[in-house]
């Protein structure tokens, strides 16, 4: 027996069998959920502590501005990771958010913390993630061999929500018990760690036609690449649609709290980890849902807005965590069948930069929805909301069932075959994004 093997003669989990990808992984999980956990953390502090009027507005610029990084520097993140060695960038992306949460921990520690500095350090975190999420993407094939390319990518993105939702149960409780500072000192320890894991990984150099390869994907534009792919274009416009109302839940989760259930963060938490554990469910069975991609992509939109409408029926804490698991889900499917149908239906050389902007696109209504949701919280119910939510969201879903199938000449193999994109990707472990 190996030590890539186990007992019973099954290979041993990736990230424990390869420790230069699993101590990256590691970083990320740490990453991603510290500012998970700020994200949720800060916007409860601003609904229950720090602001008395206009919460809504308050608590969704917050959310505005902890999302404008990742859209606003997608040029020169690619730059970056393009011209430096991965392995700096990450640490650095790591050791800056952690600086910029120490000095977070004790500004509050020491004295009144004022909105604008939250505002600021949310931002610089952000901008850290900006930057270490696709670097840890590009460099999977300098930390795994070829073999294991694809079930280090399912890896990775199927435990994003695993760590979206231990920062969410977290945030607020922390908050509730130990204030910002506490907060901020718990992401610096997570940021710290991450940076030290990183840097005792090894990564391997590109073979230089890997690298010639990569360049000349990515002087294709985004637009070059959507316009032979008019299908693919159409799909990613109806889920930015989508994202304006879905993504807003995070405005409308600490407004409900407080004016409708009158509750302190323990619910918040409840109600953030329902969502994420909803999404990790959706993210492991989504490849086991019968059906062509666009099918159940309306059926889940669809589904998702019965969801969301629930407790703006329905006033209550059961409802509406209930909801938001059926929601996440739904999100954890729809992620992984359509991550699968993009990958069967892009272009090889056109992958890099096609995921690269994607995110970007998809992310570029998340500041929409946070102002929009915001400035609507103060004006209406937090239960208006969620109906508004639920109507934004059915007409979109109606857009993408009458999508239909692809043209086969949209891929390499004809269209039927379209079902089973998933199971590809679930088995090494989905994801969603």
């Amino acid at each position: 027996m190996t030590a890539e093997t186990t007992g019973t003669g099954r290979r041993r989990p990736l990230v424990l069998r390869n420790r230069a990808f699993g101590a990256v992984w590691l970083g990320q999980v740490l990453t991603q959920a510290a500012v998970r956990m700020f994200q949720v953390g800060v916007s409860w502090w601003l609904v229950a502590y720090a602001v008395s009027g206009g919460r809504g507005l308050a608590s969704g610029l917050f959310m505005a501005v902890s999302t404008l990084p990742a859209v606003a520097l997608a040029p020169v993140v690619a730059r970056a990771i393009a011209r430096c060695a991965h392995r700096s960038v990450l640490r650095t992306a790591a050791a800056g958010a952690g600086t910029a949460a120490a000095a977070l921990a004790v500004w509050a520690g020491t004295a009144g913390l004022p909105l604008a500095a939250a505002y600021a350090a949310t931002l610089a975190l952000s901008t850290c993630q900006a930057f270490f999420d696709p670097c840890l993407t590009t460099s999977v094939p300098e930390l795994v061999d070829d073999e294991d390319i694809e079930a280090a990518t399912g890896f990775e993105l199927s435990t994003q929500s695993l760590a979206s939702l231990g920062g969410a149960l977290l945030g607020a409780l922390i908050v509730d018990r130990a204030g910002i500072a506490g907060l901020a000192v718990g992401c610096t320890a997570a940021y710290a760690t991450a940076a030290l894991l990183v840097g005792t990984a090894r990564f391997r150099p590109l073979a230089a036609d890997g690298e010639a390869g990569e360049e000349a994907g990515g002087q294709r534009t985004l637009r070059s690449i959507l316009s032979g792919l008019p299908y693919v274009r159409k799909i990613l416009v109806c889920f930015t649609a989508a994202n304006l109302f879905t993504t807003a839940v995070f405005v409308v989760i600490p407004l409900y709290t407080k004016s409708v259930l009158h509750n302190g963060g323990s619910t918040v938490a409840l109600l953030e980890a329902s969502l994420g554990t909803g999404t990790l469910i959706g993210s492991f069975t989504g490849a086991r849902v019968p059906g062509r991609p666009t099918v159940i992509g309306a059926s889940c939109l669809g589904l998702m807005a019965a969801a969301l409408a629930l407790p703006g029926l329905v006033a209550s804490q059961l409802a509406f965590a209930g909801g938001l698991v059926v929601a996440g889900w739904c999100v954890g499917v729809i992620g992984v069948r359509f991550v699968a149908l993009f990958q069967r239906l892009v272009p090889a050389a056109d992958k890099p930069g096609f995921f690269a902007v994607m995110q970007a696109v998809l992310g570029a209504t998340f500041p929409v929805a946070s102002l929009l949701f915001g400035l609507l919280g103060d004006a209406l119910s937090a239960r208006t909301l969620c109906l508004v939510q639920a109507a934004g969201i059915l007409p979109v879903a109606c857009m993408l069932a009458l999508l239909g199938d692809p043209a086969p000449a949209a891929s390499d193999e004809p269209a039927e075959s379209m079902d089973d994109t998933a199971p590809a990707l679930a088995g090494t472990g989905g994801g969603e994004r």
